[in-house]
């Protein structure tokens, strides 16, 4: 119920209200975006496949903006293919496969999508996109076709390949996800806006991905089953259900849960890269591009913890939680304190029972410790209690006021 969240959680209400003055809807911003007319279509698409993605990239500083904008496109093109189960194998692994050559060919598009595909038309008109492409800076153009062809190769692979052991999972990941990563990173470092080592240390990057990437495979279980496809990986599942569909079934909930966790632990481990990536970036338009995915990712982690839902439809934060996120990714010392409060709310979630429940406690009290050691002031202080007490009253007031109200003659 949208209201109680609102009435719970007072402070989102503010961020909200301040997010809101502050920031024009992305499709007002791309009117505004001094481009060429093919540039502006290609913003429309931007807004079309993401309108979070779209916020965070059009307020990137400009040297950067155009190039992340056609690099996220053109991967978009490439993941649309992947996901469309009505193109036939054979075809399919030939497209990926050559996808990095078609980003040169003018007037190349794509009309063999399945009628359901929400995004067959930025396919429809890639033309626009490669016309775009070329005409970007060289040393760009080298990073995106490179990237492509590594995640083109690398998609083909799994067409035909299943994720079962942890490291497919890893590599099938690193493929789509991490290898994102890296040519973000090598961007970074090409405009001049970031350091060169920051295009150079692509392990760190790498992780940057793989969060994200496994933060949206544990939570899209649901859907990829009733899909006919599944990527966690069968190292983990297999010990706790004998079939993919067993996994979402009511039946065997329990076990289902207990997979689930094992799942988000897994995703867990990669909290230090991702702190460490993030306390090297210094631009503040590309901390922010940075920062933002990953705290939603570790709200979203914590959020499918333990949580039943999750093996029964798509769960996702408030947006209201997600307009605090944002406004609290502006540095690196507040996204710190934004983990320590998740390490805190996935810390009252575990319990002893649980089979993961060591191994998750020790990734809590180290993120913990080494957020307070480095963190200006130490450990955060949680409010949680004197706001639910406040949210309360509030609520209590609204409803003597609303009964008195309408009880006036």
């Amino acid at each position: 119920m949208p209201l109680v969240d609102w009435v719970l959680h007072p402070t989102e209400v503010w961020a909200a209200f301040w997010y809101f003055m502050r920031n024009a809807p992305p499709d007002e911003k791309t009117v505004k975006l001094q481009v060429s007319s093919d540039m502006k279509r290609c913003y429309d698409f931007l807004e079309m496949t993401s309108r979070s993605f779209a916020a965070v990239i059009q307020e990137l500083n400009p040297r950067l903006r155009d190039g992340i904008c056609l690099f996220y496109l053109i991967l978009r093109g490439l993941d649309t293919i992947e996901d469309d189960m009505t193109i036939p194998g054979a075809r399919k692994r030939h497209v990926l496969e050559k996808f990095h050559e078609v980003i040169y060919q003018k007037g190349w598009t794509f009309k063999e999508s399945g009628p359901d595909e929400k995004d067959a038309l930025l396919l429809v008109e890639f033309d626009v996109v490669i016309n775009e492409f070329l005409r970007l800076p060289a040393e760009f153009q080298d990073v995106i076709a490179d990237i492509t062809r590594r995640m083109g190769a690398g998609m083909a692979k799994y067409t035909h390949t299943r994720v079962e052991s942890l490291d497919s999972y890893n590599e099938y990941c690193h493929y789509v996800a991490g290898l994102v990563g890296h040519g973000l990173s090598r961007l970074f470092a090409e405009s001049k806006l970031e350091d060169a080592s920051v295009g150079e240390n692509l392990e760190l990057a790498n992780s940057m991905g793989l969060f994200l990437q496994k933060t949206n495979i544990t939570r899209d279980i649901n859907e990829d089953v009733l899909d006919g496809r599944c990527f966690w990986p069968k190292a983990i599942w297999g010990k706790y259900a004998d079939t993919e569909e067993e996994l979402i079934s009511k039946a065997n909930r329990e076990k289902g849960i207990e997979a689930l966790n094992d799942m988000c632990t897994n995703v867990l481990q990669h909290i230090p890269d991702v702190i460490e990536y993030l306390s090297q970036i210094k631009e503040p338009s590309v901390f922010r591009f940075c920062a933002i995915p990953q705290t939603m990712a570790i709200a979203t982690i914590v959020l499918c913890y333990d949580n039943p839902r999750v093996l029964d439809g798509n769960v996702k934060i408030r947006k209201g939680e997600a307009v605090k996120l944002i406004l609290q990714s502006g540095d690196i010392d507040s996204v710190k304190r934004a983990f320590y409060k998740y390490m805190e709310v996935l810390e009252r979630k575990n319990h002893p029972d649980n089979p993961v429940y060591e191994k998750v406690n020790k990734i809590v009290d180290k993120t913990k410790k080494d957020i307070a050691a480095t963190l200006k002031g130490g450990a955060p202080v949680d409010f949680t209690k004197e706001y639910l007490v406040l949210a309360l009253f509030f609520a209590t007031a609204i409803a003597f006021f609303y009964s008195y109200l309408t009880q006036a003659p």
